[in-house]
């Protein structure tokens, strides 16, 4: 006999007759388990990983890659110049600049008062290290390019949040303050200095764009009182995955005086947290497929039960114990394989949609995103698949089992 006669009996014993709409029902009740369970793993690992992607991408596109800073926090790099030409020699390293950073306050009017990042760049290098820049809300960059002769205010770039809160416009005149200021007789008199905002960036993380505000790296040095130095060279690389080796690499280099973090290592809790929120969320999830697998297995030791007499008769007319182990086996495929297309239709639909109408939104302040991404895997949807399948065949095993101890004599004994 062909396989067709297997596939044929195994969607006959499927379609039952209305007198056993119960196996009816517990059949298609296994393709929804199968369907919600794939579904399911879709979806859930579809958020995972888009936030993952999307707060990775933001924060690449929003810091440097590797950081090379003093062992000695309380002295700047006062060779900046020299060591960020190291710094662009390092093997992989693309770019490499130069930044001061420090805590200020931006007053803008007597309700407007908030607390900033200043950070003091080269413009050519920043541009080169970080994306942040390169699209802004509003303003110019040009604002930040120093003009010789030029008695124009010095330019700012704020965050938009940073900008919404101070309630500050492009051309708007601010203050900022450097609490630490000058050592005084009287103790530390704050540094002042006005600043016309040029500039408003959006770079989609709530943290950068309601704390950090650009300034040169000279208008900077003059607000902190600090010289000429700078506290750190960014450093950007054409793979940011090489970042550890190229931090390794850049601190030998460098010398002993310095030490090099990369990104991993920098936000090393917030991607362990979502990498075991992933482990979690696939072994919950997965119980559904569980689920799905008892509802496989009842629906087809019921068929053994109700189908008795008729597995006897085929085996009677020469049907192979293996051919009705078969039997049930492509029973469990149909299911697994019908639930598994819904479940990955209707998951990667759903995602689609989710994400580009952007369905569920989320206070920015508290998650960093202003609403839940979804980013589906296509490998994903391969392994999930796989599981289904293998959780579908693996529940048929006991009832194909039961099929295959039927004797023939028995059965048909008192017919």
């Amino acid at each position: 006999m062909s396989k067709a006669f297997e596939w044929f009996v195994a969607g006959r014993y499927l379609r039952t007759r209305r007198k056993e709409k119960v196996i009816s029902a517990v059949t298609w009740i296994s393709v929804a388990g199968v369907a919600a369970g794939v579904m399911a793993l879709v979806i859930a690992l579809a958020v995972n990983n888009g936030f993952r992607d999307t707060l990775q991408n933001s924060l690449l596109s929003a810091t440097a890659h590797v950081n090379i800073e003093r062992k000695d926090t309380s002295q700047g790099i006062s060779d900046w110049r020299e060591l960020t030409e190291k710094m662009r020699r390092v093997p992989h390293v693309v770019a490499a600049a130069p930044v001061l950073y420090d805590p200020g306050i931006v007053v803008s009017g007597p309700q407007g008062t908030i607390l900033i990042v200043l950070k003091g760049v080269e413009m050519r290098s920043e541009l080169e290290t970080s994306e942040v820049l390169h699209h802004l809300k509003d303003g110019s960059i040009n604002g930040l390019i120093p003009r010789p002769g030029s008695t124009d205010l010095p330019g700012l770039i704020l965050g938009s949040r940073a900008a919404q809160d101070a309630g500050a416009m492009v051309n708007s005149v601010v203050t900022v303050v450097n609490p630490q200021g000058t050592l005084t007789p009287f103790g530390p008199a704050p540094r002042t200095q006005p600043f016309r905002v040029v500039g408003i960036f959006e770079s989609g993380f709530y943290d950068f764009d309601d704390h950090w505000a650009f300034a040169t790296l000279t208008d900077t040095q003059k607000l902190l009182g600090a010289g000429d130095v700078a506290n750190d060279i960014e450093i950007r690389t054409d793979n940011p995955s090489l970042a550890p080796e190229v931090a390794k690499e850049a601190e030998r280099v460098a010398g002993r005086r310095y030490t090099a973090n990369n990104w991993q290592d920098q936000n090393k809790q917030l991607f362990g947290a979502l990498k075991m929120e992933s482990k979690v969320t696939f072994v919950t999830i997965g119980l559904i497929e569980i689920v799905a697998a008892l509802n496989i297995l009842v629906a087809l030791t019921m068929i053994v039960l109700t189908k008795f007499k008729d597995i006897a008769v085929l085996m009677s007319m020469g049907a192979r114990r293996s051919q009705i182990r078969l039997i049930f086996l492509m029973q469990g495929a149909m299911i697994g394989v019908a639930g598994t297309v819904i479940g990955l239709v209707v998951g990667y639909s759903v995602c689609y949609l989710a994400d580009h109408y952007q369905w569920i939104p989320l206070e920015a302040s508290i998650y960093a995103l202003s609403f839940v991404p979804f980013k589906p895997n296509l490998l994903d949807g391969v392994w999930i698949a796989g599981l289904a399948m293998a959780v579908s065949l693996l529940a048929t095993i006991y009832p194909a089992r039961n099929a295959m101890r039927i004797t023939p004599v028995e059965a048909l004994r008192y017919e």
